[in-house]
Protein backbone atom coordinates (compact mmCIF):
# COMPACT_ATOMS: atom_id res chain seq x y z
CA UNK A 1 0.00 0.00 0.00
CA UNK A 2 1.62 3.23 -1.40
CA UNK A 3 -0.95 5.91 0.19
CA UNK A 4 -2.30 5.28 4.19
CA UNK A 5 -3.95 8.38 3.97
CA UNK A 6 -6.14 9.85 0.82
CA UNK A 7 -7.20 13.18 1.07
CA UNK A 8 -10.18 13.83 -1.25
CA UNK A 9 -11.73 18.18 -2.33
CA UNK A 10 -15.15 17.94 -1.60
CA UNK A 11 -16.73 20.44 -4.31
CA UNK A 12 -16.56 19.21 -7.73
CA UNK A 13 -14.74 16.08 -6.67
CA UNK A 14 -16.84 14.33 -4.27
CA UNK A 15 -20.08 16.16 -4.67
CA UNK A 16 -21.88 17.65 -8.13
CA UNK A 17 -21.72 21.19 -6.91
CA UNK A 18 -19.66 23.10 -9.12
CA UNK A 19 -22.04 24.28 -11.65
CA UNK A 20 -24.33 25.50 -8.94
CA UNK A 21 -21.23 27.33 -6.82
CA UNK A 22 -20.49 29.57 -9.99
CA UNK A 23 -24.40 30.10 -10.87
CA UNK A 24 -24.94 31.62 -7.20
CA UNK A 25 -21.76 33.38 -7.37
CA UNK A 26 -22.73 34.68 -10.52
CA UNK A 27 -26.85 35.59 -9.16
CA UNK A 28 -25.00 37.15 -6.01
CA UNK A 29 -23.56 39.77 -8.52
CA UNK A 30 -26.06 40.27 -10.59
CA UNK A 31 -28.07 41.04 -7.15
CA UNK A 32 -25.59 43.86 -6.05
CA UNK A 33 -25.58 45.16 -9.83
CA UNK A 34 -21.98 44.67 -9.85
CA UNK A 35 -20.88 42.84 -13.37
CA UNK A 36 -21.49 39.60 -13.36
CA UNK A 37 -17.96 37.19 -13.93
CA UNK A 38 -18.35 34.74 -16.63
CA UNK A 39 -19.15 30.60 -15.50
CA UNK A 40 -15.80 30.29 -16.35
CA UNK A 41 -14.60 33.13 -14.08
CA UNK A 42 -16.67 31.99 -11.44
CA UNK A 43 -15.61 28.47 -11.51
CA UNK A 44 -12.10 29.29 -11.36
CA UNK A 45 -12.54 30.57 -8.02
CA UNK A 46 -14.03 27.56 -6.42
CA UNK A 47 -11.95 26.21 -3.68
CA UNK A 48 -9.97 29.20 -2.71
CA UNK A 49 -10.96 30.84 0.89
CA UNK A 50 -13.94 33.53 0.76
CA UNK A 51 -12.15 36.68 0.04
CA UNK A 52 -9.69 35.04 -2.86
CA UNK A 53 -12.64 34.31 -4.23
CA UNK A 54 -14.39 37.48 -3.95
CA UNK A 55 -11.36 39.62 -5.01
CA UNK A 56 -11.11 37.55 -7.97
CA UNK A 57 -14.43 36.24 -9.34
CA UNK A 58 -15.72 40.16 -8.73
CA UNK A 59 -13.07 42.49 -8.33
CA UNK A 60 -15.39 45.38 -7.88
CA UNK A 61 -16.48 44.28 -5.10
CA UNK A 62 -16.11 46.32 -2.29
CA UNK A 63 -14.62 44.95 1.04
CA UNK A 64 -18.08 46.73 3.15
CA UNK A 65 -19.74 45.31 0.42
CA UNK A 66 -18.76 41.71 1.30
CA UNK A 67 -21.00 40.72 3.88
CA UNK A 68 -24.28 41.67 1.77
CA UNK A 69 -22.65 39.46 -0.95
CA UNK A 70 -21.81 36.57 1.04
CA UNK A 71 -25.51 36.53 2.35
CA UNK A 72 -26.43 36.77 -1.01
CA UNK A 73 -24.70 33.91 -2.09
CA UNK A 74 -26.07 31.90 1.00
CA UNK A 75 -29.66 32.55 -0.02
CA UNK A 76 -29.02 31.60 -3.41
CA UNK A 77 -26.74 28.61 -2.53
CA UNK A 78 -29.31 27.08 0.23
CA UNK A 79 -32.31 27.23 -2.11
CA UNK A 80 -30.67 25.01 -4.32
CA UNK A 81 -28.44 22.72 -1.94
CA UNK A 82 -31.25 19.82 -1.42
CA UNK A 83 -30.55 18.99 -5.06
CA UNK A 84 -26.98 18.63 -4.93
CA UNK A 85 -25.95 14.61 -4.82
CA UNK A 86 -22.37 12.75 -4.88
CA UNK A 87 -21.32 11.86 -8.22
CA UNK A 88 -21.98 8.21 -9.11
CA UNK A 89 -20.56 5.80 -8.17
CA UNK A 90 -18.12 8.18 -5.29
CA UNK A 91 -19.99 6.54 -2.28
CA UNK A 92 -19.10 3.10 -3.28
CA UNK A 93 -15.42 4.65 -3.90
CA UNK A 94 -15.00 5.80 -0.51
CA UNK A 95 -16.81 3.00 1.33
CA UNK A 96 -14.03 0.82 -0.55
CA UNK A 97 -10.96 2.76 0.10
CA UNK A 98 -12.63 3.07 3.64
CA UNK A 99 -11.28 -0.82 4.18
CA UNK A 100 -7.77 0.00 3.31
CA UNK A 101 -6.81 3.74 4.07
CA UNK A 102 -8.06 6.89 6.08
CA UNK A 103 -9.66 9.20 4.29
CA UNK A 104 -9.60 12.89 5.05
CA UNK A 105 -11.34 16.06 3.34
CA UNK A 106 -9.64 19.39 2.24
CA UNK A 107 -12.40 21.84 1.61
CA UNK A 108 -12.83 26.01 0.78
CA UNK A 109 -16.09 25.54 2.01
CA UNK A 110 -16.84 26.80 5.29
CA UNK A 111 -17.38 24.56 8.37
CA UNK A 112 -20.88 25.09 8.88
CA UNK A 113 -21.32 24.34 5.55
CA UNK A 114 -19.23 21.11 5.25
CA UNK A 115 -20.96 19.29 8.22
CA UNK A 116 -24.46 20.34 6.46
CA UNK A 117 -23.03 18.60 3.34
CA UNK A 118 -21.96 15.78 5.36
CA UNK A 119 -24.82 14.64 6.94
CA UNK A 120 -27.05 15.25 3.76
CA UNK A 121 -24.86 12.78 2.05
CA UNK A 122 -24.37 10.32 4.89
CA UNK A 123 -20.78 9.91 4.28
CA UNK A 124 -19.18 11.65 6.97
CA UNK A 125 -18.12 8.57 9.17
CA UNK A 126 -16.35 7.57 6.09
CA UNK A 127 -13.20 10.06 6.98
CA UNK A 128 -11.01 10.61 10.01
CA UNK A 129 -10.52 14.32 9.62
CA UNK A 130 -10.91 17.21 7.70
CA UNK A 131 -9.50 20.74 7.13
CA UNK A 132 -12.15 24.02 5.84
CA UNK A 133 -10.95 27.17 4.89
CA UNK A 134 -12.18 28.91 7.49
CA UNK A 135 -10.20 27.27 9.81
CA UNK A 136 -6.51 27.63 8.65
CA UNK A 137 -4.92 28.68 5.41
CA UNK A 138 -6.86 28.57 2.53
CA UNK A 139 -5.65 26.67 -0.80
CA UNK A 140 -3.27 26.89 -2.49
CA UNK A 141 -1.02 26.97 0.83
CA UNK A 142 -0.31 23.75 2.07
CA UNK A 143 -1.34 24.52 5.56
CA UNK A 144 -4.68 21.79 5.00
CA UNK A 145 -2.66 19.42 4.20
CA UNK A 146 0.23 19.84 6.54
CA UNK A 147 -1.92 19.79 9.43
CA UNK A 148 -3.74 16.62 8.43
CA UNK A 149 -0.39 15.07 8.28
CA UNK A 150 0.57 16.25 11.66
CA UNK A 151 -3.09 15.31 13.37
CA UNK A 152 -3.64 11.87 11.52
CA UNK A 153 0.57 10.82 12.03
CA UNK A 154 1.88 10.19 8.59
CA UNK A 155 4.37 11.43 6.50
CA UNK A 156 4.01 13.46 3.11
CA UNK A 157 4.71 10.33 1.45
CA UNK A 158 2.43 8.19 2.09
CA UNK A 159 -0.63 10.87 1.29
CA UNK A 160 -2.52 11.53 -1.95
CA UNK A 161 -4.71 14.64 -2.44
CA UNK A 162 -7.48 14.12 -5.25
CA UNK A 163 -9.20 17.29 -6.58
CA UNK A 164 -10.54 19.02 -9.44
CA UNK A 165 -8.83 22.09 -9.40
CA UNK A 166 -5.79 23.43 -9.80
CA UNK A 167 -5.86 25.21 -6.51
CA UNK A 168 -6.24 21.45 -5.07
CA UNK A 169 -3.16 20.09 -7.16
CA UNK A 170 -1.13 23.69 -6.12
CA UNK A 171 -1.84 22.93 -2.26
CA UNK A 172 -0.37 19.43 -2.92
CA UNK A 173 2.89 20.59 -4.52
CA UNK A 174 3.40 22.89 -1.93
CA UNK A 175 3.15 20.01 0.58
CA UNK A 176 5.30 18.12 -1.31
CA UNK A 177 2.18 15.68 -1.69
CA UNK A 178 1.29 13.34 -4.31
CA UNK A 179 -1.40 14.33 -6.62
CA UNK A 180 -4.21 13.71 -8.84
CA UNK A 181 -6.99 15.04 -10.37
CA UNK A 182 -10.54 15.20 -11.87
CA UNK A 183 -11.94 16.56 -15.11
CA UNK A 184 -15.65 16.39 -14.07
CA UNK A 185 -15.59 19.00 -11.76
CA UNK A 186 -14.75 23.22 -11.76
CA UNK A 187 -11.37 23.33 -13.91
CA UNK A 188 -10.84 22.10 -17.67
CA UNK A 189 -8.42 19.49 -18.22
CA UNK A 190 -5.72 21.69 -19.40
CA UNK A 191 -5.02 24.15 -16.59
CA UNK A 192 -4.90 20.61 -14.31
CA UNK A 193 -2.44 18.70 -16.34
CA UNK A 194 -0.03 22.36 -16.35
CA UNK A 195 0.11 21.31 -12.09
CA UNK A 196 1.39 18.07 -13.03
CA UNK A 197 -0.74 15.57 -11.39
CA UNK A 198 0.49 11.84 -11.07
CA UNK A 199 -2.92 11.60 -13.75
CA UNK A 200 -5.89 13.29 -14.34
CA UNK A 201 -9.57 11.19 -15.05
CA UNK A 202 -12.71 12.06 -16.45
CA UNK A 203 -14.76 9.71 -14.79
CA UNK A 204 -15.30 8.03 -11.02
CA UNK A 205 -15.00 4.68 -12.53
CA UNK A 206 -11.81 5.98 -14.14
CA UNK A 207 -10.38 7.26 -11.18
CA UNK A 208 -11.64 4.24 -9.10
CA UNK A 209 -9.59 1.84 -11.24
CA UNK A 210 -6.27 3.79 -10.76
CA UNK A 211 -6.84 3.95 -6.92
CA UNK A 212 -7.08 0.18 -7.14
CA UNK A 213 -4.07 -0.29 -8.94
CA UNK A 214 -1.34 2.68 -7.24
CA UNK A 215 -2.91 2.96 -4.17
Amino acid sequence: MKYRLIVFDWDGTIIDSAATIAECIRESARDMGLPVPTTEQASHVIGLGLHDSLRMAVPELRSEQYPQFVANYRRHFLAREDAMALFAGMAELLTELKKRHLLAIATGKSRRGLERSLAATGVGPLFAASRCADETNPKPHPAMLLELMAELGFAKDQMLMIGDTSHDLEMASAAEVDSVAVTYGAHPEEGLQACKPLNCFPSVSSLSAWLRQNA
